[in-house]
């Protein structure tokens, strides 16, 4: 079906560089596909309890991206499709907010770290945009969080609970660590630093770890999720040392950027301070509440309870307190749960309670696909994921081409668009219109009634 209005995608969008193309036309969302949702009879009735009572709607738009994993080409790339900004020149600077982007609510999902191209450029993008006024909420990702632990962690006397958390983060955070040596580390820090066997000691777990760690976990975690976190420390341990020197650097670099990490982010006068301090970790508006991954029964109780900034509240408190408790605990769930027997337990109870306060669906990011967002049913709650696979680092791995790019635009009028530059068309889902091809909506027209 054609949409009405204009094209989707701003004449600006391939001024300054080559991209992927993103969809023209609008479809129903297709929730009957895997790639798309699946498990279509727990959708619908998760969706009728949802449509019992009355919807809320944000009072603006929303745009969320999330995800972007070090990749401030497809981050940029997003927010042009999305219609927020235009892009004024090659620079990852060069732009401004449009109409629409003075409007709109840009919600950053989580992730914005690790992974590549570069780290750096993401977060001095990302400040670019805060510059610019728009209104912008940056979420707390997993990957976002395991650096603030990591570096704390080396920072702190070594216990069994703790002196595993840099090496549990993996070849994933090295081009990070690799990219603050190679701006801001020097020889004059090198000569500073121990030697590369006691650099190396700091960094990896003890030879006594793997039998420490079960006690000491034992009051926090069950055995179930003890045993795997013994597992990955194998596997990542194993191959760490392989991992630095293929990233081209050495333990020592390796430590003295982990202490750079600790300066720049989380020391006041830090160039990158600002990015946990402005970070939360749930935004609810209306009826749809954003958050990395997803939810458990206790911060279902906090949140109706409490509300979000209480949630928020204890994100803030709680990372500052025991590293453990809060990565394992329930505030850090929130960035980690995929719903695994290991995850915190979203049941019954937890999600009706979110319905009886209005709570009908969950925007997140952490599952990353290959053909667009996804529409579907967890534990008897609708979710959306929103995580499109923007970096080229994964995109790569998992066999997708070019440069990705894709947003998730929500609507005051309830109408949710997917795009993305892995599927042929925008996805469009409105609780009250499922399986309905009439009046599809267009997400550029909308954009001009709120500019």
């Amino acid at each position: 079906m054609q949409p009405r209005g204009g094209p989707l995608l701003p004449p600006v969008f391939d001024a300054f560089c080559d991209f992927e193309p993103l969809p023209l036309n609008c479809e129903a969302w297709p929730v009957s596909e895997p790639h798309s949702g699946g498990a279509v009879q727990e959708f619908h009735s998760s969706l009728a309890t949802s449509n019992s009572s009355d919807w809320n709607w944000p009072t603006r738009p929303v745009v969320f991206v999330s995800d972007p994993h070090a990749d401030a080409e497809s981050f940029l790339r997003s927010l042009v499709a999305a219609g927020v900004i235009c892009r004024t020149g090659a620079g990852l600077a060069d732009f401004t907010l449009t109409g629409f982007g003075h409007l709109a609510h840009v919600v950053v999902g989580g992730d914005c770290l690790d992974k590549g191209p570069s780290n750096l450029d993401m977060l001095d993008t990302l400040s670019a945009l805060f510059a610019t006024g728009a209104k912008v909420t940056l979420l707390a990702g997993n990957h976002d969080l395991r650096l603030m632990l990591a570096v704390r962690a080396l920072a702190t006397p070594r216990n069994p609970l703790t002196e595993h958390l840099f090496v549990r983060m993996g070849r994933k955070a090295l081009p990070l660590l690799r990219e603050v040596w190679h701006r801001f580390g020097s020889d004059q820090r090198l000569t500073r630093l121990p030697s590369e066997a006691k650099c190396r000691e700091r960094i990896c777990p003890s030879e006594s770890w793997f039998d420490e760690f079960p006690k000491a976990a034992a009051p926090h975690l069950a055995p179930e999720a003890i045993n795997k976190e013994l597992r990955r420390l194998r596997e990542k341990g194993s191959q760490f040392t392989q991992n630095v020197a293929d990233a081209g650097l050495t333990m020592r670099e390796v430590f003295g950027a982990a202490l750079l990490c600790h300066e720049l982010f989380l020391q006041p006068t830090g160039p990158y301070h600002w990015f946990f301090q402005r970070m939360d970790v749930i935004l609810q508006t209306g009826s749809v509440l954003f958050v990395h991954a997803g939810l458990d029964d206790s911060m279902c109780e906090l949140l109706v309870q409490d509300g979000p900034a209480a949630v928020n509240t204890r994100f803030r408190r709680d990372a500052k307190r025991d590293l453990f408790a809060f990565y394992f605990g329930p505030i850090a769930n929130l960035v980690r749960t995929k719903y695994r027997a290991s995850d915190k337990v979203l049941t019954d109870h937890g999600v009706r309670l979110l319905h009886q306060a209005g709570l009908k669906l969950v925007v997140q990011g952490h599952v990353n696909n290959h053909n667009g967002q996804r529409l579907l049913a967890k534990r008897g709650l609708l979710h959306l994921e929103a995580d499109v696979t923007l970096d080229r680092a994964s995109r790569a791995r998992e066999g997708l081409s070019g440069i990705g790019a894709g947003a998730t635009l929500i609507y005051p009028s309830g109408d949710i668009i997917g795009l993305s530059s892995d599927y042929p068309k925008a996805k469009h889902f409105h609780p009250h219109c499922v399986g309905l091809q009439a009046q599809m909506p267009q997400p550029r027209a909308q954009q001009k009634e709120f500019a």
